[in-house]
Formats: C-alpha cells, sequence, structure tokens
C-alpha cells in the first residue's frame, strides 16, 4: 500500500487538488493507496503533551505509514519551505522505524516558477536523515494556479505525463526495494 500524503492542512488548497491527481495515476495502475490529508489531523495532536503521548486519534495516521509499502509526499511551498504541519506530522512518527528503510517520493507545487524546488529539497533531507530511500524521479509543479482548470484538474498534458511515469517508476522502485528487503 502506498500513503499519500497531502502536506497542508490549508482549506480548499490547491495541494489537495494535486493530490487527486496523484491518487487518479495510482488508482489507474491498480496500485493499493491509503491517503493521509493533513487537514484531517485531529486538534488533540497539537497539545503540548502530544509529544510525549501520542493522542489515540493519531494512531490511525501512524499506523497507515508503518504499514505503507512506501510514501507519496505532496507538498506546497511555503515561504521558501515546506508547510509547518507537515514537519509536525513527520515529528509526531515514530523514531525511527516511520521512515527507516521506507521509499519516499515527491511532487512539489507552488505559485511561483520553481514548483517547491526548495520544499522538496528540505524534506529530501529530512528523510534521508531519517534512512528513507529516496526515488530521484521528483516532480515539480510551477504557477500551479495556472495549471489547473476551473474542476481543479491540471490542465498540462506534459505534467500529467510526468505524474503518471513517476506512479510507474515509484510503484517498481517500491518493488525492487521490497524484493531485497526480503
Amino acid at each position: 500500500m502506498i500513503a499519500i500524503v497531502s502536506g497542508t492542512n490549508r482549506p480548499e488548497s490547491r495541494t489537495r487538488m494535486i493530490v487527486g491527481e496523484v491518487i487518479e495515476r495510482y488508482r489507474s495502475l491498480s496500485a493499493s493507496y491509503q491517503l493521509l490529508d493533513l487537514a484531517e489531523l485531529p486538534a488533540e495532536i497539537f497539545s503540548p503533551t502530544a509529544y510525549q503521548d501520542k493522542p489515540d486519534v493519531f494512531t490511525p495516521f501512524a499506523s497507515t505509514v508503518l504499514e505503507s509499502d512506501g510514501l507519496v509526499v505532496v507538498t506546497p511551498e511555503y515561504n521558501g519551505s515546506f508547510p509547518g504541519v507537515l514537519k509536525y506530522f513527520i515529528d509526531m512518527l515514530k523514531f525511527p522505524e516511520s521512515f527507516e528503510n521506507r521509499p519516499v517520493c515527491f511532487v512539489g507545487l507552488s505559485a511561483g516558477s520553481w514548483g517547491a524546488l526548495r520544499a522538496v529539497e528540505q524534506l529530501q533531507q529530512i528523510f534521508g536523515y531519517r534512512n528513507a530511500y529516496l526515488y530521484p524521479g521528483r516532480v515539480f509543479i510551477p504557477e500551479v494556479y495556472r495549471r489547473l482548470d476551473d474542476e481543479g484538474r491540471l490542465n498540462d498534458p506534459d505534467l500529467v505525463q510526468r505524474l503518471e511515469r513517476q506512479a510507474d517508476g515509484f510503484l517498481k522502485f517500491v518493488g525492487q526495494i521490497k524484493s531485497l528487503s526480503g
């Protein structure tokens, strides 16, 4: 199962629209997936005591990561980085097993012209520190507001094709790592 992380809790975000496109790619490949939408994080998780004693309502999020064969992280760029809620989510997950030897790939989007390059590179450092296997086929979506139609669908065939290639390649990458891990 692939866990697909929607890396913001902003209501009606363009990130969630891009996540829908990512999900469609995995669905077309008949891959098993589970959405982790950070907009659905329960309020209890933000209590200062949650670091020490994880609220039970966080268990489904943590379990999805631990049970996944790989993660797809879809992140917007906020102020030259990724959203704080995504970092908090990462910090709340079990160390080291949440990302240790787990394949991870990235999709970045931004209103600017670099498509969250900085945000993705910063996340790669964090996941690399946590000993994840980083899939090199990243997808960047610059000027995202221009790439979505009125229904929130990608209107750029090149980006759709890149997401398709990424999903196909990532599933193969995950399969190779699973076969090596035995």
